[in-house]
């Protein structure tokens, strides 16, 4: 008796992320939070028997990672190779739509679309067709036909490789999906897919580079999708646009009777971010003279001392400083200064956006920007 798939999809680990080689300055770095959910959501893959494993693009950061890098992000998914279980990579615009170092990555159940093409995955008496391209970078609207029929999979049925369930693998921004605290939506560029080009035969589209996990049902004029778009999300957030926004991956249920696809998000924990705004001019380092917007006594290094001690000891904090600094104002929000009562379990970035002092030669000075 026919049983259904399961297929466990992923994308945009940004592994490399925040994660120097040599570091200069010994802090917690967000790169280590970016490989550990890589690992747990492939842990789960073993953990529950999936018979699929889809990784939708941004393995990494970029390009040019460390062989080591590179070894600790192919490592899991080898782990599942060596299970007998199928894995598809799709490589990224961060990776310039190519996997590095993938000598470390040969196994002959591990396979990347390195170029458009479709694989034929056998899973108990039945077989999933996964077709799909690396990230395009020249006008992928008016090329995705073109590119979609360079993937092989209507040859694939002229063959009579009939499968199961047909799964289209992207890298890209298609219609209807949406981004950022005020919810952009991408409609008509030049980088966006439309929807209404991807033929019934697909079951769903498995598309990784949102970052925000959402599954398109609808096209832009509120009508039905005959093909569904899934979008994991990233595994962690990599900016404030992502402030609030669960992380994960997607388990997938395909039906080998009616060719019906069912999805479930699954979290992964991802590092409070939190942000504060400071008006520059309410306050004068060491001086506790009191204007507009400050307390009594207060000065800019109490104000960001008490905004750090308020925040969550594992967050990713953010303080906006707007206005004019003054040169004996800079020792406050220096990376030096913060490292000095920021828990180490925390990420903390000033960033100021107005001019500060002058130089010896009069002119002004360039915004600071201090971490820990």
């Amino acid at each position: 008796m026919a049983t259904d798939i399961r297929i466990l999809f992923l994308a945009d680990s940004h592994l490399g992320f925040d994660l120097p080689t040599r570091p200069r300055v010994k802090r917690r770095r967000r790169g280590h939070d970016f490989l550990a959910n890589h690992k747990a959501a492939l842990a789960t893959a073993l953990r529950e028997d999936v018979d699929i494993v889809v990784h939708g693009g941004d393995v990494f950061n970029r390009p040019d990672v460390p062989a080591s890098l590179a070894y600790q992000a192919y490592a899991p998914m080898l782990r599942l190779a060596d299970r007998g279980v199928p894995v598809f990579v799709v490589p990224g615009n961060h990776e310039r739509s190519s996997l590095p170092h993938l000598r470390l990555a040969r196994h002959p159940n591990l396979h990347v679309f390195d170029r458009p093409r479709t694989f034929m995955a056998p899973i108990r008496g039945t077989t999933v067709a996964l077709s799909g391209f690396p990230f395009e970078r020249r006008d992928v609207r008016s090329r995705f036909p073109a590119l979609l029929e360079r993937t092989g999979y209507r040859a694939a049925v002229d063959k009579g490789d009939r499968a199961a369930v047909r799964l289209l693998c992207l890298h890209h921004c298609l219609e209807g999906a949406t981004v950022g605290p005020v919810d952009f939506t991408f409609t008509t560029a030049p980088d966006v897919v439309r929807v209404r080009d991807v033929p019934g035969e697909f079951g769903a589209v498995l598309s990784g580079h949102i970052h925000r996990r959402q599954v398109l049902v609808r096209d832009l004029c509120g009508r039905r999708l005959e093909v569904p778009v899934l979008y994991p999300g990233s595994v962690e957030r990599t900016s404030l646009a992502e402030i609030g926004e669960p992380k994960g991956f997607l388990m997938l249920r395909l039906s080998t009777r009616d060719g019906r696809v069912d999805w479930e998000f699954r979290d992964l924990p991802a590092r409070p971010m939190v942000v504060a705004d400071i008006e520059a001019d309410a306050f004068r380092a060491g001086t506790t003279r009191v204007r507009p917007g400050a307390a009594c006594g207060e000065t800019l290094e109490s104000r960001i001392r008490a905004i750090i001690a308020a925040a969550p000891d594992d967050s990713v904090l953010r303080i906006r400083i707007r206005g004019r600094l003054r040169d004996r104002d800079l020792p406050a929000v220096s990376a030096a200064s913060l490292r000095r009562f920021a828990p180490a379990t925390m990420n903390v970035e000033v960033g100021v956006d107005g001019l500060f002092g002058r130089g010896r030669d009069g002119r002004p000075g360039r915004p600071p920007k201090g971490g820990t």
